[in-house]
C-alpha cells in the first residue's frame, strides 16, 4: 500500500508525524520511519519517498486503512492532502546477485547506497538493505508492466511473502494490524536502522521514545529466531519461555516466514 502526502505544508505535517527527519528525504534519498501512539508504541512502520513534490508512504495494505484514518485526524487546517495512492502506484522488487545486471538493461541509473533512489522515465528504483543486492522498483502499472514481463524472463517471480522473509533477514521491521501500538521503535531496533531520529524534535510519541533511549532500560528487543512448527508463527503471536512460571509472554512475534 502507498499513502501520498502532498501540499504547502506536507514538509512541516509529515516530519511531526514520523520518528524520523522526513526532511531528509530527497529525490534521492528514501527513509525508514515510523509513526506512534502518545505512548510512544509504533502503530505503523513505513519507507518515505519523494516523487514529484509528493511524499509518499509505502507500508502494508493491510495496515494502510489505519494509518491513513489516523495521519487525517492530524491534518485540521493545514494545507495538506493524504491520500491512498495504492492504486497509482506498482511496486515490484528484484532480489540476487543478478539484480544490478538485469535492472541496468531496462533503467538507465541505479541507486548503489541502501536506501537510495534513482528516479527517471517514471520509474523510481530504490535500493534496498540485505545480504544480496536488492531493488524496488515502483511507477505506473503500463509503465511497470513491461519491466515486469522482461525480468520475469530472467528471473523468478515470487510473492509477497519471499520478500517479506528477506526484510526479516536484513533486519528489518514491519508493524502489522496484529502488533500495532505494541512496541515501542527500540524494541524492533529501528534506532539501529536509521529508523528515528533523536535530533529533529517533536513528533508524537517522542517524550517516551526519547526517554527509553537516554534514561530508560530496555528490556526488549528484536531477535531472529528459528522454529521447527505444524503450525506457523504469526506477527502478535505471543512467546513464552520454556520452564517459567509466569503466565506474561516473554515477547512477541514481528513477522515469520517459511524459510525453505
Amino acid at each position: 500500500g502507498v499513502l501520498r502526502v502532498a501540499g504547502a505544508a506536507a514538509l512541516s505535517f509529515l516530519p511531526a508525524r514520523a520518528t524520523n527527519d522526513v526532511r531528509e528525504v530527497s529525490g534521492t534519498h528514501t527513509q525508514l520511519a515510523g509513526h506512534c501512539s502518545p505512548k510512544g508504541r509504533m502503530l505503523a512502520s513505513f519507507r518515505v519517498l519523494l516523487l514529484d513534490d509528493a511524499f509518499y508512504l509505502q507500508l502494508p495494505r493491510v495496515a494502510l486503512p489505519t494509518a491513513l484514518r489516523r495521519l487525517r485526524m492530524f491534518v485540521l487546517r493545514a494545507k495538506v492532502t493524504v491520500e491512498d495512492a495504492s492504486d497509482a502506484l506498482v511496486c515490484i522488487g528484484l532480489a540476487g546477485a543478478c539484480a544490478p545486471v538485469l535492472l541496468a538493461e531496462h533503467l538507465a541509473n541505479l541507486p548503489e547506497a541502501d536506501h537510495s533512489m534513482a528516479y527517471s522515465g517514471g520509474i523510481a528504483a530504490i535500493r534496498i538493505p540485505g545480504p544480496s543486492p536488492r531493488f524496488e522498483v515502483l511507477g505506473p502499472a503500463e509503465t511497470v508492466k513491461p519491466l515486469w514481463d522482461a525480468l520475469a524472463t530472467q528471473a523468478t517471480p515470487m510473492d509477497g511473502t519471499y520478500w517479506a522473509l528477506l526484510d526479516i533477514r536484513a533486519g528489518i521491521p514491519t508493524v502489522y494490524p496484529e502488533t500495532a501500538d505494541a512496541f515501542v521503535p527500540q524494541m524492533t531496533n529501528m534506532q539501529l536502522i536509521d529508523g528515528v531520529s533523536f535530533t529533529k524534535g517533536c513528533y508524537t510519541g517522542q517524550e517516551v521514545v526519547a526517554r527509553m533511549q537516554y534514561r530508560g532500560k530496555l528490556k526488549r528487543r528484536m531477535y531472529h529466531a528459528e522454529v521447527e512448527s505444524v503450525t506457523a508463527p504469526k506477527p502478535g503471536d505471543e512467546l513464552h519461555a520454556p520452564g517459567s512460571t509466569s503466565e506474561q509472554a516473554s515477547g512477541r512475534v514481528v513477522d515469520a516466514r517459511p524459510s525453505g
